[in-house]
This record gives structure tokens, sequence and C-alpha cells, in this order.
């Protein structure tokens, strides 16, 4: 007969992440393992010290679980394998990701949480994102921030520890923080500032407190994100596409067409040699006048604004009646000449 506890525990769980991985014992696998299992990954050149001076830690740790790790430095290689002894089936590929990490520049100390249960890790491949190397040098600079205030908020609400190298983001943590973590970077390198995630995070651990909301909707709270058209670069120097023809352009003329055409093929090699010198003379000519017109130039007086006082006259006044007035005129003086006349 089941108990109510163990009928409770295999039916539909609401929370998936809440559920308790029951430790895995050698008495669960007293026999060990039939077959040997073996993994290599490959390390730069600038992890050779660290390596070296950190690999007996990492020979100790790898020993309580029976696997063998073994550091070939003229190959440039890490390989771990499993031994008779081993009774973890799933150790190896801990191992292997321990291995992995160490090569991505993620520190020791670090690194070793990854063979622990509930911890793993992921390592993000970020180079994919973008095409343009600038776009992506900036994208990976936000990702970091200021100070590398980004990444600490980052790790603090993941709870992972998250390094950027290179073209990959290792991260290493509880499985939950993992993807997390990965919907963060991924976002990210798809033009969505991380600030939108971190806060949407924080809100989230707000509202898990309270007991009320528990069954409601929560998109009421989060940011959302618009994405917003914002005017490119143009470049300097545009480019304007000719019109498409379907026939290839015509042949350029050669040399000797160019002398057929006119007439010089046909002269001696003197009369060429004349007609060459007489050309180079007229251009000496020409540019000889074009620089002394270019020294004239400054001391050429400007031309002055004169007004033509005979057009302005003729343009204003009316010739007929001013005649007429000054014969009225004339008229009027000569009769006031006469009346004085008589009175005296």
């Amino acid at each position: 007969m089941e108990t109510q506890d163990e009928v409770t525990e295999s039916g539909p769980v609401e929370n998936a992440w809440a559920l308790k991985i029951p430790k895995f014992t050698p008495e669960d696998n007293p026999h060990g393992l039939l077959e040997e299992s073996k993994f290599a990954t490959l390390f730069p050149k600038y992890r050779e010290q660290y390596l070296k001076e950190c690999w007996p830690l990492v020979q100790k740790i790898l020993s309580e679980h029976h696997i063998v790790a073994e550091l070939d430095l003229i190959e440039g290689s890490l390989t771990v394998k499993t031994t008779r002894k081993t009774w973890d089936p799933y150790v190896i590929i801990k191992a292997r990701d321990f291995m992995k990490l160490l090569s991505r520049s993620v520190p020791f100390e670090q690194g070793m949480r990854v063979l622990e249960d509930d911890i793993g890790c992921d390592i993000i491949k970020i180079n994919s994102f973008v095409r343009k190397k600038e776009t992506f040098l900036k994208r990976r600079q936000r990702l970091i921030g200021p100070n590398g205030v980004t990444l600490k908020s980052i790790e603090l609400l993941t709870e992972c520890y998250v390094l950027v190298q290179g073209n990959t983001v290792s991260a290493v943590g509880p499985y939950k923080g993992l993807v997390q973590v990965r919907r963060i970077v991924e976002d990210t390198m798809k033009n969505i500032h991380p600030m939108y995630n971190i806060k949407s995070l924080m809100i989230k651990r707000e509202l898990m407190k309270d007991p009320r909301l528990k069954n409601e909707s929560w998109d009421r709270f989060l940011p959302k994100f618009k994405s917003k058209n914002v005017p490119r670069k143009q470049p300097k120097k545009k480019v304007t596409k000719k019109p498409y023809t379907p026939f290839p352009p015509p042949q350029p003329e050669s040399n000797i067409d160019k002398e057929l055409a006119t007439g010089e093929y046909f002269l001696k090699a003197e009369q060429k040699k004349a007609k060459h010198q007489h050309e180079k003379e007229e251009k000496q000519q020409q540019a000889k006048k074009a620089k002394e017109e270019a020294r004239k130039k400054d001391f050429i007086p400007p031309e002055e604004n004169k007004v033509d006082l005979k057009k302005t006259v003729e343009s204003n006044v009316n010739m007929n009646e001013f005649k007429a007035k000054m014969k009225k005129a004339v008229k009027q003086n000569k009769g006031f000449l006469n009346v004085k006349e008589s009175s005296s």
C-alpha cells in the first residue's frame, strides 16, 4: 500500500524548480561502469601557466570521484576519463564541463562548483548574433556595463558566476539561474538592453513574496521593450547604381586604334616626336597664362557702379510735357513784363 505522501509526489508538480533532487550514492550503483568514457578539450596558450599551477588541485578533486585527469602541454589539451572505481555515470560529463570552463578562463574556484549535483554550466556563443565587429564589441561591452556593474547585477540576481571572454559567455550556477543568464545574454546581443531583463527579475523577486499575486498574471508589472527605428549612420560617399543592361560594356579603344583615327599612326618617328613636343609646349603656354591671370587677379580694381544720368532723366521725365511747360512759362513772363512797362 502506498502512503498519501507518495501519491502526491507521483502526481503533477506546479513548480518543478522547487523539487529536491535525491542524492546519488555509491550504493545506488555498486557494480560501477562497464566501459571507459573519455573526453578531451583544447586550451589556448595563454592558459598554460595557470593550468600548470592549479593542476594538482584539479587532480585531487577529480580523484574523489575516481576520475583521471591528464594535462598535455605539447598538444595543448585537457583529458578526463573514467576508471573501474567510478560509480557515478554522469560525473564524467561534469568533469568534461569542468575542463571546458578551465580552458575558457574561468578560475578554478568557480569551475569546481560544476561537480556538485544542483550546479550546472552553460557556454553561450555570442559571435553569431551580429555581423559587424564594431556592433558586436559595443553590445558585448553593454553586457559587461561600466566597471562591470551590469555583469555583477546579473550575477547577484541569478546566483550564477558569469564571465565574458572573447566570443563566448561562460556561466556557472543553479539550473534556473543559467536559463535566465542565457536569455539576458541572447537579448543583449539582439539589441535589447540588459537593464530590461534585470529590472523584470527584480520585480519578479518582489512579487514572489506576495501570496495574493500567486495565481495572477504579472505582465502589468513587468517592463515592456519597444523597438525604435533609430536612423543609421549614412555613408559619406553614396554609390549610385547604373541602370542594368544585359549587354557587356563596349571594349575600350587601344592606343593603335586612337592613332589610326587621328592619322598619327602613319607619321614617321621624327614627325611624331615633333608633334608631341608642340603639344607639350602648347600645354605649358596655357598653364603659364592661367598662372599669370591668377597672379593679376588680386591687382584688378573692382568695377564701379556708374549710373547713367541721361537714361535716368529720360526714363523719369517726359520731354514733350517739359517743353510745353517751358513755353507756357515764357508766355506768362512776357505778359507780366508788358503790364509792368505800361504801368510805368
